[in-house]
């Protein structure tokens, strides 16, 4: 700014002792000829203009060039050795800016473009998932109140037991609407987090005592490996966490090996924090599907997804309950060996 303002001021003065000296001179003529004609008037005015312009230009086309220089400096574009290089030289280097420029722009567009269209089609897909876990219970429901209107209540072989179905399939949708309530929270933000110092090891076998008869049902055996007078002290919410090892096992028993399933709970210390690991020997995820585990509604096999009951949301809560704490869940798995929940909380 210093600069341009010195080259004006330059400019200025030149122009204003052009002024001076035509105006001077065309003062004497004037007195000499006891006359003041217009066109050397206008003559006079024309070469102060085209002069003041032609020296402000000049000023000016010298600031910018420097600025040029510093700005091609600055990305690297131009090396000291190079301050005497031709013009074109300079136009190659600018015209590869802007393209590379031009390049960069339009790959980000791209890249969000893509993201858009994968976007659209998780929402198709999600609304289709919906869709059909709220549909079967409802035609259930529908299927089962119409049998009964139609002479069913009469038909004591049936009328409590389509009822039972009844009640059955609306806790279903209930439970379904609670899960997407609850991954409404925990995906806006709005979950607060209630954090305390407890004994992780005690909590784990409440969950354990609490889950062991729908495993027994299932023929799986629960186990915790570690001394039962160990203490695991970590600082969490402890009714999250607790929903997060629900959901764990739960899911460890639903697709458990059938005739001799075993679940294990394992602890280790792992730097600041415990990691948490909930195996397995059931019939596994292959390895593509792995990645899509924690994504809401989905599910490795489909034929078998809505026998083992569910919402099939609760491996996407997990994942956000413990994302919420700033801890890290992952899994490994093998196909006919089974797989491996792994969970970090930090150490209290």
């Amino acid at each position: 700014m210093m600069k341009i303002n010195s080259s004006i001021n330059i400019a200025l003065l030149n122009a204003l002792i052009i002024t001076l000296v035509s105006g001077t001179t065309f003062l004497i003529i004037g007195i000499i000829n006891n006359t003041f004609e217009l066109i050397p008037i206008l003559v006079f005015i024309t070469i102060v203009f085209v002069s003041s312009y032609a020296f402000i230009n000049f000023s000016l086309n010298r600031f910018f060039n420097e600025k040029i220089k510093i700005i091609y400096k600055t990305i690297g574009r131009l090396r000291p050795d190079n301050k005497d290089s031709s013009q074109n030289n300079r136009k190659s280097d600018v015209l590869e800016i802007v393209n590379q420029v031009v390049m960069r722009w339009s790959e980000e567009k791209k890249k969000e473009i893509d993201e858009l269209k994968e976007m659209a089609a998780y929402r198709r897909e999600f609304l289709g998932n919906i869709s059909h876990e709220l549909k079967t219970p409802i035609f259930n429901i529908q299927g089962y109140v119409h049998t009964l209107l139609e002479g069913g209540m009469n038909d004591e072989t049936i009328n409590e037991k389509f009822l039972k179905k009844s009640v059955k399939s609306i806790d279903r949708m209930i439970a379904l609407v609670e899960d997407l309530e609850e991954i409404g929270k925990l995906e806006s933000s709005d979950l607060q987090l209630n954090m305390e110092n407890f004994n992780l090891l005690e909590l784990t076998k409440d969950v354990v005592d609490f889950m062991e008869d729908k495993a027994s049902k299932n023929n799986t055996t629960i186990s915790i490996s570690t001394t039962p007078s160990k203490s695991i002290w970590v600082k969490a919410d402890k009714k999250r966490i607790h929903q997060v090892l629900i959901n764990l096992i739960d899911n460890a028993i639903k697709y458990g090996n059938l005739e001799n399933g075993t679940i294990r709970v394992s602890f280790y210390n792992f730097h600041d924090n415990y990691l948490v690991e909930v195996q397995d020997n059931g019939i596994g995820i292959p390895e593509e599907n792995i990645k899509r585990v924690f994504e809401r509604f989905y599910r490795t096999e489909q034929s078998r997804s809505r026998d083992k009951g569910g919402t099939g949301l609760g491996l996407a809560i997990v994942k956000h309950i413990i994302e919420a704490h700033r801890q890290t869940i992952s899994v490994r798995s093998n196909i006919g060996e089974g797989t491996t929940f792994s969970f970090t909380l930090k150490m209290a």
